[in-house]
């Protein structure tokens, strides 16, 4: 029997549009993203894994309520830094949110650079919720007792594929996917692509932004010192003093982590912001390699736009005639 889509109760069998916009961080998502739900009549879902956290606003980049402009945002400031997220929980949040979308009559935006996370929404993928959590204790344990980075050695050993797709820093992925493969005896980027093969329930268009190397690596270092201007010592030491812990799966985000180091004295403020644009930048490569392999994808360069946001929002808009 063909497996029935979360969202056919609302759809009747019909698919609905879903608009996805996305693109490395820093890129410049976020202005777009509310011009596009203006002109569209819609509204915006964050695929985003530290933006869903409260208090973690400067180091994630989190928009304003000022610069919303009055554009209904789900899954921004929906958990406490010490609260579990992932792709099974973000599933839910996000096909929820969806529904309430829909029921109002306007068009999901799913808007981030989370890939993994758009990918759930648009192909419906199925996961199961983490109820054994033994493999994961232990995996946690051994990378506290021997590193990250042997962690991901692991991880290249039973899956390489995956293991190029993910940063050894990024030790939340890199320990699902040895969990997986320790509880099902299969590689994450085998299940992956199989569930890549889904039909899409949703008539949907999937843009991805993207600029000149140098202008996206340029952009991402002038955000970092921003960040910093804006207290991203001081947001980080607020955490800290509250009682959320640096080694919290949250605290673990780019520019948290290397903060916190610098608090605790391991590194001067001037290394950790050159390790955070380091970082940052490396983050970028991999989420266009990522997005790169989607399938049924609109890349859109600012520069054969002439850096003319007004001309990509039309050319958007154009494509997108539900």
């Amino acid at each position: 029997m063909e497996r029935k889509h979360w969202n056919e109760d609302i759809s009747g069998g019909k698919k609905l549009p879903l608009v996805i916009l996305t693109g490395p961080t820093a890129v410049g998502k976020t202005e777009l993203s509310i011009s596009l739900a203006k002109r569209l009549g819609g509204e915006i879902i964050s695929a985003d894994s530290i933006q869903v956290y409260r208090g973690m606003d400067i180091g994630s980049a989190k928009i304003t309520p000022r610069e919303q402009q009055g554009i209904r945002h789900y899954l921004i400031d929906v958990l406490d830094p010490d609260e579990a997220f992932n792709i099974y929980i973000f599933k839910q949040m996000a096909a929820q949110a969806v529904s309430e979308i829909y029921a109002k009559g306007k068009i999901p935006i799913l808007t981030g650079g989370t890939g993994f996370y758009i990918q759930s929404i648009l192909y419906d993928i199925q996961f199961q919720e983490e109820e054994d959590n033994r493999w994961r204790l232990y995996y946690e344990a051994l990378a506290k007792e021997k590193g990250k980075e042997y962690l991901h050695r692991l991880l290249r050993e039973v899956d390489g594929e995956y293991a190029e797709s993910v940063h050894y820093n990024n030790e939340k992925r890199v320990i699902r996917a040895l969990e997986f493969y320790r509880q099902t005896g299969r590689k994450l980027s085998e299940h992956n692509k199989i569930q890549q093969e889904n039909e899409s329930p949703f008539d949907f268009r999937y843009f991805v932004l993207n600029r000149d190397r140098k202008i996206l690596y340029d952009r991402i270092n002038r955000r970092v010192d921003l960040m910093l201007e804006q207290g991203l010592v001081e947001e980080v030491k607020h955490l800290l003093d509250s009682g959320y812990d640096r080694t919290l799966v949250s605290m673990q985000g780019l520019g948290y982590k290397e903060i916190a180091a610098c608090l605790a004295g391991e590194m001067t403020l001037g290394e950790a912001a050159e390790i955070i644009k380091r970082d940052t930048r490396r983050f970028a490569k991999r989420q266009l390699t990522w997005f790169r392999r989607e399938k049924n994808v609109t890349f859109i360069k600012y520069e054969d736009f002439d850096n003319d946001t007004e001309r990509i929002l039309d050319a958007m808009v154009k494509m997108c005639s539900f």
